[in-house]
C-alpha cells in the first residue's frame, strides 16, 4: 500500500486548452530521471491517485507534473482547479524503469513523444547522462496543434547548451506551422520525412529509440522498427527501443 507525503502547490501553468503543469513542494526522496510518482487528492472520503511522470530533473525542486485534463476523469479536473498553497498528496517514492539506465548506448538517441509524454524526456535531458553517452539526441514531439507545443523555454535552453548534439522536431496532425512537420509521427517515419528533418537514418547499428505516449503511436512505430530489423530492449537481451505507454 502506498505511503503518502503531504505536498503544497507551489506553481501552476495553464498552457492551453486542457494542458496544465503543476509544481509541488513535497519531500520526495531521490529518484531517477524518467520515473513517475502518484499524485492524489481526497475526494468524497476516498484518496484518489494517479501516476504522473516528473518533468523536473532529480536535482531540481519543486516537483513538476504535466497533464491533460480529462473532463470525465475522477482526478484531473480537480487537479487543474488547484491553486498555489493548496494541499496535495504525493507517493513517498518514485517508480518506473523508463530511464536511461535501460537504454543501449549507440550513436543516436531518438526520443519520440506524443502529448504530455514530452515531460519525461525533459527530466532526462536536464541531466548529463544522455549528453555523455550519445553523439546526438533527437527529440520528436507530436501534437495536434501549435497550442500543445509546450515548454519552449526549456527546449531553447537545451538547444543553446547542446547546439551541436541536439535536434528538436515537432509534428502536428491538426494544424500547420512553418517550423513543424505535418502528420503523425508514424507516417513521417514511414515516408522518411522524420529522418530527413533530423539528418540521420534510423538503423540497428546507430540508433536507440525511446517511445512514450499514445498507445497507437507506440504500436505503429514498434511494427515499423521490427520490420526494419530492430527489436525491443530487454535487460538480458540488448535491443534497439524501449517503451512507456501513457494511454
Amino acid at each position: 500500500m502506498a505511503e503518502w507525503l503531504e505536498g503544497t502547490i507551489a506553481g501552476k501553468r495553464h498552457w492551453s486548452q486542457a494542458l496544465y503543469s503543476l509544481q509541488i513542494d513535497a519531500p520526495l526522496p531521490a529518484f531517477i530521471a524518467g520515473q513517475y510518482i502518484k499524485v492524489a487528492l481526497d475526494l468524497d472520503g476516498e484518496r484518489v491517485g494517479r501516476p504522473y511522470s516528473l518533468v523536473n530533473a532529480p536535482a531540481e525542486r519543486p516537483l513538476e507534473i504535466y497533464f491533460n485534463e480529462i473532463p470525465e476523469g475522477p482526478l484531473t479536473p480537480k487537479l487543474s482547479d488547484l491553486q498555489v498553497g493548496d494541499r496535495v498528496w504525493v507517493a513517498d517514492k518514485a517508480s518506473g524503469v523508463f530511464t536511461l539506465d535501460n537504454v543501449v548506448s549507440r550513436r543516436h538517441l531518438w526520443m519520440l513523444a506524443t502529448g504530455t509524454a514530452l515531460g519525461v524526456y525533459l527530466s532526462m535531458l536536464k541531466t548529463p547522462d544522455a549528453w555523455e553517452r550519445f553523439e546526438r539526441v533527437i527529440l520528436v514531439h507530436g501534437a495536434r496543434n501549435t497550442g500543445e507545443l509546450s515548454y519552449g523555454e526549456t527546449i531553447a535552453e537545451l538547444q543553446a547548451a547542446h547546439e551541436d548534439s541536439f535536434t528538436f522536431i515537432t509534428a502536428l496532425t491538426r494544424d500547420s506551422s512553418e517550423t513543424a512537420l505535418q502528420g503523425r509521427i508514424t507516417s513521417l517515419l514511414e515516408n522518411g520525412a522524420l529522418q530527413a528533418a533530423a539528418g540521420a537514418d534510423i538503423t540497428p547499428e546507430d540508433s536507440h529509440l525511446m517511445l512514450c505516449g499514445n498507445s497507437a503511436m507506440i504500436t505503429d512505430v514498434r511494427a515499423w522498427l521490427e520490420a526494419h530489423g530492430m527489436r525491443r530492449h530487454k535487460r538480458h537481451e540488448p535491443g534497439h527501443y524501449t517503451t512507456e505507454q501513457y494511454h
